[in-house]
């Protein structure tokens, strides 16, 4: 069993930073794949980043790259989302999420995640 909670949501300016962070329980936080995922009031979720159980790679939706980062800190059990020049569309409810031995390319899928954080909201204004 894995528990996740996110922190760092809150309200920005447009052009502004902030960093998320989702802290794991468990002791193999090292074997998942983890990823960041959103969703905004009538749209669907969508996968933000992933990375993988190592940290060596990541993946990145077009519409973050180059202005998201995603780490892990496997020793603290910790995976983060810096997040810069923040646009009004980046608003939404961000989640992490992990998939046991996921490749960055299954945790953008989205599907089969095997735990969810409650989420923490994000919200850019213009």
């Amino acid at each position: 069993q894995v528990q996740l909670v996110e922190s760092g949501g809150g309200l920005v300016q447009a052009g502004g930073s902030l960093r998320l962070s989702c802290a794991a329980s468990g002791r193999t936080f090292s074997s998942y794949g983890m990823g960041w995922f959103r969703r905004s009031p009538g749209k669907e979720r969508e996968s933000v980043a992933a990375i993988s159980a190592s940290g060596a790679t990541t993946r990145y939706a077009d519409s973050v790259k180059g202005r998201f980062t995603i780490s892990r800190d496997n020793a603290k059990n910790m995976v983060y989302l810096q997040m810069n020049s923040l646009k009004p569309e980046d608003t939404a409810t961000y989640y992490c999420a992990s998939k046991y031995t996921g490749t960055t390319a299954q945790v953008m899928g989205v599907a089969g995640m095997d735990y969810w954080g409650q989420g923490t909201q994000v919200t850019v204004s213009s």
